[in-house]
């Protein structure tokens, strides 16, 4: 059983491409994510997929696949009504559940990403209508995927983690829950107060977490201190039961430093912490 004395742990993120992966696990992360493209979903890509799960799996056991965010040029919304969307949406997740289950591994899908408020009006005519149409998506994924998918929150109205009224809906749905510290900041407009309300009260749902700071204003995936998230506020709200990486955006994907620092930074908030 994981344990507060073992989180957080060091968890790096990367792509299936060799070398990004070789960098990682010269750092020997205790959490590894992969992040995919729409390639890593056709049956080559699955193929190649499984085998660097495989390597990965030498020697860290805690491995997330996040699902593909783009295709097409655009955010994968999983409630659409783009019909080549909804396959794909179906087909990719399907193949990478059964990649999950075959390996041992979990699956991080999102409820949403960034769809500006107009979109969701004119596609579903409210954002409560768009919301539903979000947890009718979650509900058939959790019941399909079990204890093998998880959902990651986002800025866009249709799945944030800043409305507590909302964030009880979640809780009563049973979701295993991604929690994405800057989607909050950033959908709460830098507010400390609503993400620190937030993290409390989705904590028990909470099985990942993608750490990592923001200005609080757009989507800028920066450096645990290099933003204004008061991590010392944060650090306490944290489920220890969960795993996490630093998800933070790198300038050299060889180059996996701004995650690593990340975690220093973070592990020097919990020894503050303990001895305080």
């Amino acid at each position: 059983m994981m344990t507060q004395t073992e989180f957080p742990y060091l968890g790096l993120k990367a792509s299936t491409d060799p070398d990004q992966i070789a960098e990682r696990l010269r750092c020997q992360p205790q959490v590894f994510e992969f992040f995919t493209t729409p390639a890593d979903v056709t049956p080559a890509g699955v193929a190649h997929l499984r085998a660097m799960i495989a390597w990965v799996q030498q020697t860290t056991r805690r491995i997330v696949i996040h699902h593909p965010m783009s295709w097409h040029g655009g955010h994968v919304e999983i409630a659409s009504d783009d019909a080549a969307l909804q396959a794909f949406v179906e087909a990719s997740t399907t193949a990478l559940l059964q990649v999950a289950r075959d390996t041992d591994t979990q699956l991080l899908l999102h409820g949403s990403y960034n769809e500006p408020a107009a979109r969701i009006q004119a596609e579903f005519g409210s954002v409560a209508a768009g919301r539903a149409a979000v947890l009718a998506q979650l509900d058939h994924w959790r019941d399909v995927g079990g204890d093998r998918i998880m959902f990651e929150n986002s800025i866009s109205p249709t799945f944030p983690y800043t409305d507590p009224a909302f964030n009880a809906v979640l809780l009563a749905h049973h979701y295993r829950l991604a929690y994405d510290t800057s989607h909050t900041f950033i959908a709460a407009h830098g507010s400390n107060d609503v993400l620190a309300a937030s993290l409390r009260q989705l904590a028990p749902a909470v099985v990942h977490y993608h750490l990592v700071d923001s200005q609080g204003l757009r989507h800028d995936s920066l450096p645990l201190g290099q933003g204004k998230i008061e991590w010392a506020r944060v650090w306490p709200l944290l489920n220890p039961q969960a795993t996490n990486i630093y998800e933070i955006t790198l300038a050299d994907q060889l180059d996996s430093t701004a995650q690593r620092e990340s975690h220093a930074y973070l592990e020097r908030i919990k020894q503050k912490a303990a001895r305080s």
